[in-house]
């Protein structure tokens, strides 16, 4: 199944017998909370998601910025969403696709099996918006958290020594040029830089699977070898994770990315374009 669905998609399948259950994530890096935005309006029925506080555990106890929730209360703030084992989701964000993708990489690592991200986010949508908010009767989803790859720090740092390790920050934070949010600016020595902006085009779509092939292939990702993805804090990553998979390839996600890796001293860092 495509991890994603475009608008024309999701408008054939949400006037259905069964509709996906569909979930607003939307969020900015820095920026307030978007339970604003989701009441002024959004895709009718859909059902507001914090990304810091549901798809995400507490920082500040090791993990990075946004480690990965307790599976127990992952799934509680699932089910009180609707979500069920059985039934498809959609999911969404404001158009940048980070946190959707995070919403996605996070139901399909719990184990849901039909989970696909709205390509191009609410600015894809030309239908009415709601300002309704639902109240879903409760669904039944349990995690069974394992069912995608993920790298701690020490897999990290091995895999940029044996496979594919791409950075999926802006390039001026991967060389270390600026660095707005951690500790320390740089990379994980070995990882590539492969931000997540060349992922998709002008509009904020995912590019085609063929060109999302050729540009990972450039960079060495291919079936033949491991492939790893980290970025800030674990949520642009999911975006790379799910253009990869779009591109028929396999990541391991490092959920607390560099956010984890800088807080640590002795750790190396690496600075400039050269991935050593």
């Amino acid at each position: 199944m495509k991890p994603i669905i475009t608008a024309s998609e999701y408008a054939g399948e949400s006037a259905g017998p069964r509709p996906p259950v569909v979930l607003d994530v939307r969020w900015q890096l820095g920026g307030p909370n978007g339970r604003t935005a989701y009441e002024a309006g959004h895709l009718p029925g859909a059902v507001y998601v914090d990304l810091d506080t549901e798809l995400a555990g507490p920082a500040g106890a090791g993990g990075g910025r946004h480690p990965l929730p307790d599976p127990e209360s992952f799934g509680a703030a699932m089910r009180r969403a609707g979500i069920s084992a059985d039934r498809a989701v959609v999911v969404y964000d404001g158009g940048q696709g980070w946190a959707a993708a995070r919403a996605w990489w996070l139901l399909r690592w719990a184990g849901h099996g039909d989970v696909r991200v709205l390509d191009g986010g609410l600015a894809a949508w030309d239908g009415e918006l709601s300002t309704d908010v639902p109240r879903p009767q409760e669904g039944d989803f349990r995690p069974k958290p394992g069912e995608l790859p993920v790298l701690d720090a020490d897999g990290a740092a091995a895999l940029a020594r044996t496979g594919v390790l791409l950075d999926a920050r802006a390039g001026e934070r991967y060389r270390g040029d600026v660095e707005p949010i951690d500790r320390v600016g740089g990379h994980i020595p070995g990882a590539l830089s492969a931000p997540t902006g060349e992922n998709v085009g002008a509009d904020g779509r995912y590019l085609p699977a063929a060109r999302l092939a050729e540009r990972f292939a450039a960079l060495g990702a291919t079936r033949d070898g491991e492939i790893g993805v980290y970025c800030g804090s674990g949520v642009s990553g999911a975006h790379e994770v799910l253009a990869l998979e779009i591109a028929g390839l396999r990541a391991a996600l490092y959920p607390g990315s560099w956010s984890e890796w800088s807080s640590d001293d002795s750790r190396p860092v690496a600075t400039g374009p050269d991935p050593q």
